[in-house]
């Protein structure tokens, strides 16, 4: 089944989001686990959750995504700020349970010049903290750009993280496809090539989502800059190419392209008709 959606505002809450989908032909999405520049959430309503895990069901819709706020930086050379990604993603983490058995991404963070090692020792540790054997939600570590001090500008830094975190299993990636290719993965000449590696380091059974976005910048220049699909760098051909590649034939798709609701319609219905079964 082809898993297709994009990101939409939690404002009317869950129930108005699957509608919402459902309106544009989707049949999953991703929203904001809370406010995404600062960290305040909103109250969980539960019928309103009811009723969108209904409507679900009904619809046959994929796993949802839930997006960490940019606010949060496991790795920031403040204490304060690590305190207080702790905490947010252990509430975020709580909250998911009322919408069971689905993805939360979040970006690893930046060490802010204190080194890639303390970076990762102070992510993991987090995810170590946080991380319960009993939950039903899978953390996902998103792919990076590689602009300033990011972490997860390679595969072999979000391999780092998985390889020092206790219970892996709670764990996986989102490949951001605006963020790879700026980071210097070439999907658009080698994505076969790129999958390979991403297998030989990572292991593609570890990706369970992808966050479908053209870029404004050209390979390899670390800028992470969104584009609408078909009006960046990558292009149709590309998008084509991922969508219907085999190894990831099921895995979800994410549209974060510029756009309204009308507009990642359009370009669902692109993307739809780019499919093959």
């Amino acid at each position: 089944m082809f898993n297709i959606g994009c990101h939409l505002s939690t404002s009317k809450g869950f129930e108005n989001m699957g509608k919402e989908a459902i309106s544009i032909n989707a049949n999953t999405f991703q929203f904001f686990s809370r406010n995404p520049r600062g960290g305040k959430a909103k109250e969980i309503d539960k019928e309103d959750v009811c009723a969108f895990l209904k409507l679900a069901k009904e619809n046959n819709f994929s796993k949802i995504l839930a997006h960490a706020p940019y606010t949060l930086n496991a790795c920031s050379a403040d204490e304060k700020i690590r305190k207080f990604a702790l905490e947010m993603m252990a509430d975020d983490l709580e909250r998911m349970e009322y919408i069971p058995n689905n993805l939360y991404n979040f970006h690893p963070g930046s060490h802010v010049n204190q080194g890639l090692d303390v970076g990762i020792n102070y992510i993991s540790n987090m995810l170590n903290t946080i991380l319960k054997p009993d939950q039903t939600t899978t953390v996902l570590l998103e792919t990076m750009a590689g602009k300033g001090t990011e972490v997860g500008r390679n595969f072999e830094e979000l391999k780092m993280i998985l390889d020092k975190v206790t219970l892996s299993d709670k764990l996986g990636v989102c490949i951001d496809t605006c963020h790879i290719y700026d980071a210097g993965y070439d999907i658009v000449n080698d994505l076969d090539g790129v999958l390979d590696e991403f297998d030989r380091v990572i292991g593609l059974n570890k990706l369970y989502a992808i966050h479908l976005n053209d870029s404004k910048n050209p390979y390899n220049s670390h800028k992470d800059r969104h584009e609408k699909i078909g009006e960046g760098s990558l292009g149709v051909e590309t998008f084509s190419k991922i969508i219907n590649h085999p190894k990831l034939k099921g895995i979800p798709f994410f549209l974060e392209t510029p756009n309204e609701l009308a507009g990642y319609g359009e370009e669902i219905k692109l993307l739809r008709s780019l499919y093959r079964e």
